[in-house]
């Protein structure tokens, strides 16, 4: 069974507007990000989307009923908590610059770009369990761990050839791209808000062909 997914990151929140680490805290979309999922909502008004799913944080889920009340076939979203963000215990909240800083330091790092640069992304995940003071953050194993079952639901889901909406978040999206990658195209910077990336996913096999597709 093969289907495709459409990744969307959620629109813009406070926390994005005020550069604070967001996993799996939650603030409400700006009114810049209601306008850039309602811009998404409009080039995707005509997809037929046989499901539409979100991940269980608010900011996610409003993006998601954006863009299901302005497709044709208003479907009602359905939430699942597995496409969730990295939870970075300690740091969910605390400036991102800073926190990266911090989590960086002990590999001589500093930065978010320059550990995934250095050490890959998995390590990266890794570091901010490490660096947390509880070690209540989710490592590489407990987020993909996470992220698999997640695609086994979908798998109950999706039927052959399926299109399915997924609102998610911005390093799931990249994680999923830096995993998956099958398509020639750069992972320079994190997904923009309401932005597309193309997933199929084909008896198990992931394959993500296109990233950080603007809608706007």
């Amino acid at each position: 069974m093969a289907y495709q997914i459409y990744l969307v990151r959620h629109g813009r929140t406070w926390y994005n507007e005020y550069q604070k680490m967001q996993g799996w805290s939650d603030t409400p979309l700006t009114n810049d990000g209601v306008e850039v999922a309602q811009k998404a909502a409009e080039s995707l008004k005509n997809v037929d989307f046989a499901a539409a799913l979100t991940s269980d944080m608010k900011r996610a889920v409003d993006t998601c009923r954006i863009i299901t009340r302005r497709n044709r076939n208003n479907l009602v979203p359905q939430e699942l908590s597995e496409f969730r963000e990295q939870f970075y215990g300690f740091y969910e909240g605390r400036g991102i610059d800073e926190s990266w800083f911090v989590i960086g330091k002990p590999h001589h790092a500093k930065s978010f770009a320059q550990i995934v640069q250095n050490y890959g992304f998995d390590a990266t995940m890794d570091f901010v369990k490490e660096a947390d003071p509880l070690h209540d953050a989710e490592d590489a194993t407990e987020y993909w761990n996470r992220i698999e079952r997640g695609f086994k639901k979908i798998d109950q889901i999706a039927k052959d050839g399926d299109k399915i909406l997924l609102v998610t978040h911005s390093i799931t999206i990249l994680g999923l791209a830096y995993r998956y990658k099958a398509g020639d195209f750069e992972l320079n910077d994190v997904p923009a808000n309401a932005s597309l990336t193309m997933l199929e996913r084909d008896n198990g096999v992931n394959r993500v062909t296109k990233y950080n597709q603007s809608l706007l």
